[in-house]
């Protein structure tokens, strides 16, 4: 039954050097797992992501994967220390304010990885 499954996130890439630079130095994601399909990273309680090798990489113009944590205000300050640059929106009934939005239950930052792929951090409230 999918409600027991364990799911499994993947991010496609167009160059899997950069992007492993990406994922393990600036975001300090640890390999879990490597074969020639890709690489896989453990991240907290027991999910995944799964990054291959793709020529949709980038292409989704939707958040490819979000972070659930604790506090984003930390998470954000943290990652722009690393030189992550977050999205900032100014859309009717959706603005980011020092990056992060405030809706539907959650403040929630975007930021691109090095294959143009939106990831997202979010922090139920």
């Amino acid at each position: 039954m999918l409600k027991t499954a364990r799911i499994v996130a993947y991010i496609p890439v167009a160059d899997l050097g950069r992007a492993r630079k990406f994922y393990e130095e600036t975001l300090r994601l640890e390999p879990k797992e490597t074969n020639p399909a890709g690489v896989l990273y453990q991240c907290g309680e027991g999910s995944t992501v799964f990054m291959y090798t793709s020529a949709g990489a980038g292409t989704n113009k939707a958040s490819t994967a979000f972070w659930s944590v604790a506090d984003v205000e930390a998470e954000v300050a943290e990652l722009k220390g690393r030189g992550v640059k977050f999205e900032e929106y100014d859309n009717p009934g959706f603005k980011t304010v020092n990056s992060i939005a405030t809706g539907g239950g959650a403040k929630s930052a975007w930021f691109k990885d090095t294959e143009g792929n939106i990831l997202a951090l979010s922090q139920r409230i």
